[in-house]
């Protein structure tokens, strides 16, 4: 990501910063902090789920006040459908490096795994590896922790509140007894660092602080200064929109053809047709530039031109500018969460 499109944006969220402080910070989540706190020197292992997007961003920061030598460490990247595939592996090189098991799953497509299969799955993994640190019971079986860190779960934008509890305890496995101390997400008092803040709120894990329009810029931003949108080339198709838009085509005896064509709802920017119309758009306003992405100035205009082509892309109708502005920006983060614009490591690995 170049310095360019990391500014864009960060001085808006580092102002909401400021003024938000810590709003998300419940008397339910400063329990549950506490509780966990407390529980995590009587663990066997560490189970920290983080998402493949921002590997580093979304460490858990209560594991920050322990010593690393303390601490057995397994570390899940979650949703790796949508990370980049070539980064993912070096994240898991970087990890191997600093010690830790780590591994990747997928549970965002139809293809779910869910949070009892990663556990189940890295309880598994430890056993093939002989990683795990038994201790006898008066039974004569072995038993293990397990330890479930990660960051709270978001609903439509809003916190779920019904993560915030205190841990639960259950038994996933036997011979060895496997429990799993299962916690609810938690976020720190504060978030300092205004990139940090900006990468967790476009991937959606804290609420968004400054408004859509800001994150779609800082995406947009991202995407520009990418190599990704040039796999849309083959998308450009200049003058000939009809295939888009959902209208039938002229003098098309294939009943079928038309049957599908009958099915595409333009008010719905999910539909493959609506997607391939904002990536056309995406890919020759980038193309069409003349200017340097990597200067922040011209970045800025290209961002500009953008929402302009994309009101067309997305069908908006005309209405006040900022209306329409925020319509486009809620259909393009969405597009983005579920991986239709592309696939994007934010973090960069560490030097």
């Amino acid at each position: 990501m170049g310095m360019a499109s990391r500014s864009i944006g960060l001085k808006e969220i580092g102002e909401a910063l400021k003024k938000a402080k810590s709003g998300w910070y419940s008397l339910h989540m400063a329990a549950a902090s506490h509780a966990i706190a407390q529980r995590i020197p009587l663990v066997d292992f560490i189970l920290e789920v983080r998402d493949a997007r921002i590997p580093l961003s979304s460490h858990c920061q209560l594991l920050s006040n322990f010593p690393p030598s303390s601490l057995r460490r397994i570390i899940v990247m979650n949703k790796t459908d949508l990370a980049n595939r070539s980064q993912l592996k070096d994240w898991t090189k970087y990890f191997e490096q600093q010690n830790c098991i780590s591994y990747g799953v997928n549970s965002h497509n139809k293809e779910n795994v869910n949070d009892g299969d990663i556990i189940c799955c890295s309880a598994s993994l430890c056993l093939q590896c002989d990683l795990l640190c038994s201790q006898e019971t008066k039974d004569g079986a072995y038993s293990v922790t397990f330890f479930v860190a990660r960051k709270p779960r978001m609903e439509s934008g809003i916190l779920d509140q019904r993560t915030i509890y205190l841990p639960l305890i259950f038994q996933i496995g036997s011979h060895p007894n496997i429990y799993v101390l299962d916690t609810p997400g938690i976020l720190p008092p504060q978030i300092h660092d205004s990139e940090v803040c900006t990468k967790l709120a476009l991937t959606g894990a804290i609420e968004n602080l400054v408004g859509e329009k800001e994150l779609a810029r800082y995406f947009l931003a991202i995407l520009n200064t990418s190599d990704g949108y040039k796999k849309w080339e083959r998308l450009s198709t200049h003058g000939n929109d009809k295939s888009f838009t959902g209208q039938e085509v002229e003098g098309s005896s294939d009943s079928k053809l038309n049957m599908k064509r009958k099915r595409q709802y333009p008010s719905d920017h999910t539909q493959d047709f609506m997607v391939n119309r904002v990536r056309r758009t995406l890919f020759e306003s980038i193309s069409c530039l003349d200017g340097n992405v990597q200067n922040e100035k011209d970045l800025e205009e290209l961002i500009e031109v953008q929402f302009t082509a994309l009101r067309e892309a997305f069908l908006v109708s005309l209405e006040p500018v900022n209306d329409s502005q925020t319509k486009i920006s809620a259909k393009l983060l969405n597009l983005y969460r579920t991986g239709r614009l592309g696939h994007y490591t934010l973090d960069p690995l560490p030097l």
